[in-house]
């Protein structure tokens, strides 16, 4: 077995608890990081800059963006976010490293990084992907609205990643995503 790293990129709707598995993995599993995206959008109550993501100015974002900087980015909400390309590249010489992106950039990374592992989280309902929104108590209801138009879409690129895991108990969830990491190492 070898003992390259591997890049999981997980994605989903939002609401579908990627952060909370994210979290769980890398409490669990002392060879897993978390990428930190970098991002345009202003820090939420409790997150801190290089923790959650780089909060950025827009004019930086562009100018990294022109120097080829990231593994993918994109536009969602009036923001940018992106994958800072040399942060990757240097966690994976230590560990298995998560990116937590949506199902676009999922994509992109997987054109830019061949070997990465894309993994889509699925809600066990539509109607529990909004409940969880709105109990989240982050975005005002027409942002949340915004969102639901989207999981049509995200849900639609399933096909397009390697596996799919259906976050319906937290626990069996990780320890799907845990499993699918341990098999794929393996094949290498």
């Amino acid at each position: 077995m070898s003992n390259r790293n591997v890049l999981v990129v997980l994605s989903g709707p939002s609401g579908v608890g990627k952060g909370t598995i994210a979290k769980l993995l890398i409490e669990r599993n002392r060879n897993v990081s978390l990428s930190i995206s970098c991002t345009t959008r202003k820090p939420r109550d409790g997150e801190l800059n290089g923790r959650e993501y780089f909060f950025i100015e827009k004019s930086e974002f562009i100018s990294k963006l022109e120097d080829n900087g990231f593994l993918e980015y994109s536009e969602h909400f009036d923001n940018y976010y992106g994958t800072p390309r040399q942060f990757v590249l240097d966690s994976l010489k230590e560990k298995d490293v998560l990116l937590e992106i949506d199902v676009n950039g999922g994509l992109e990374v997987k054109k830019n990084y061949p070997t990465a592992l894309l993994i889509m989280i699925e809600p066990p309902s539509v109607e529990e992907i909004r409940n969880r929104l709105i109990k989240r108590n982050t975005e005002s209801m027409e942002k949340i609205n915004s969102r639901m138009q989207r999981i049509d879409y995200e849900l639609g690129k399933k096909d397009l990643y390697d596996y799919t895991v259906v976050n319906d108990d937290l626990f069996t969830a990780v320890e799907e995503i845990e499993n699918i990491i341990k098999s794929e190492k393996s094949k290498i």
